[in-house]
């Protein structure tokens, strides 16, 4: 499998997570948990390359992370 980067990340939606996450004042520890409560299976160390840019983020991922955060999918890849 080839490995594709954006700007020199993996993801587009890490500031937004970081951002959402930061404005709801929850750990990554604790979005890690909600996420595994939704069914997505993350430790934190995940939660931290996500925000950085350094981890991929699939489609299932990026909708409960939408959820749990209370954004949009749009609002999290900086589409709107």
């Amino acid at each position: 499998m080839k490995i594709y980067d954006y700007k020199g990340r993996k993801n587009l939606c890490g500031d937004r997570v970081r951002e959402a996450r930061a404005r709801k004042k929850i750990t990554q520890a604790d979005l890690a948990a909600r996420l595994q409560v939704a069914g997505v299976i993350m430790e934190r160390d995940s939660i931290s390359r996500i925000e950085i840019g350094t981890r991929f983020v699939t489609d299932y991922e990026l909708a409960v992370l939408s959820d749990v955060l209370g954004v949009s999918m749009e609002w999290l890849t900086m589409r709107e």
